[in-house]
């Protein structure tokens, strides 16, 4: 009797003991996964970005930022125009991999059709941009890209993922861009059924640059933001609340 009662005794200090092992245990390693961040764009200001044109397109899109209460927001506003701006920072694609975004649209394009070139316009897309490396490049690429290098002053993407607001529901999730086998779309929302509300968008870039090309991406990425209309010759106005890169 007397050694169950010994036994007895000790046994909540075995509990304690092995609940505090626990908890030193465990503790750092959830503490080892807080989120990283990149960058958490409020648009306070756009001096960050710079911007994003394309050389046969002389009517550019206009964004500007606005301010109600304590809050700004950037407006993305196109007429039969395009243009879009360019976050100054690169950064590693596979150190922050998850994008997080709030945006809203006042309008669709009616002639909107992400099939097709003459519908190729979205009243807010945000872009993925990844940097061509010459260093893993084949050799094909790098003519390819040399010569464009001369035309351009600068070598251009070597692929990007852009997340759309459809103008219209279609067949698929992922799109080849009409214009450029290495564009691929990812249609996020469609029609105007939202319009004018806020919606919060999540993504894996890993995963859907996996999705869409079948290969892993470069290292090196970019984030952009178009508003444009130059295909449809319509007009839109498009909102982002905030934008954030993070793992």
């Amino acid at each position: 009797m007397k050694k169950l009662l010994i036994k007895m005794q000790f046994r909540p200090n075995t509990l304690i003991v092995s609940t505090l092992l626990f908890l030193i245990l465990t503790l750092p390693a959830v503490y080892g996964q807080e989120k990283k961040v990149f960058v958490k764009e409020d648009f306070n200001s756009l001096e960050d970005w710079r911007p994003l044109t394309f050389p046969k397109i002389k009517k550019h899109s206009r964004y500007t930022i606005i301010r109600e209460q304590d809050e700004s927001f950037l407006r993305a506003e196109s007429n039969a125009s395009a243009s879009g701006i360019i976050f100054r920072k690169e950064f590693s694609a596979y150190d922050y991999p998850k994008v997080k975004w709030r945006w809203k649209i006042e309008n669709v394009y009616k002639k909107g059709n992400a099939e097709e070139k003459s519908g190729d316009d979205y009243p807010v897309r945000i872009y993925i941009i990844f940097k061509y490396d010459a260093g893993n490049a084949s050799f094909g690429q790098k003519v390819k890209y040399g010569l464009a290098k001369k035309i351009y002053g600068e070598y251009p993407p070597h692929s990007s993922l852009s997340y759309i607001w459809a103008n219209r529901k279609q067949q698929e999730q992922i799109i080849t861009n009409p214009y450029a086998d290495e564009a691929r779309m990812i249609v996020m929302e469609t029609g105007a059924e939202k319009a004018g509300k806020w919606v919060e968008e999540e993504v894996d870039i890993i995963g859907d640059y996996r999705k869409a090309f079948g290969v892993p991406p470069p290292a090196i990425a970019s984030l952009a933001i178009m508003n444009d209309s130059d295909n449809t010759g319509e007009s839109s106005v498009s909102y982002v609340d905030y934008i954030e890169v993070y793992k």
